[in-house]
């Protein structure tokens, strides 16, 4: 009785199954975190100066309670160096 009674009732559901090929999936997929990173975006430019600070101060004190040092690395100031020489030259 019960699965006569399923069974008119899944006849009475549609279920529609598409098949996609990869492409499909990664250009739906790429649209999707497309939107996502807008609405993060936006999200971002709404914040207030003191929740920026609050997130500021929340990554500062991770790095702090975690040990995280920031090691001067001149290497890294030559290439600031490198593109404001070539920013001038433009």
């Amino acid at each position: 009785m019960l699965y006569a009674a399923l069974g008119s009732f899944c006849l009475s559901c549609h279920a529609i199954i598409i098949i996609m090929n990869a492409e499909d999936t990664r250009f739906l997929l790429r649209d999707r975190w497309k939107a996502v990173h807008e609405i993060e975006r936006q999200e971002l430019r709404a914040l207030s100066l003191d929740q920026h600070w609050q997130k500021l101060n929340a990554i500062v004190r991770f790095a702090i309670e975690t040990g995280m040092k920031q090691d001067d690395d001149d290497n890294e100031m030559e290439v600031f160096m490198r593109w404001a020489k070539l920013k001038g030259a433009a």
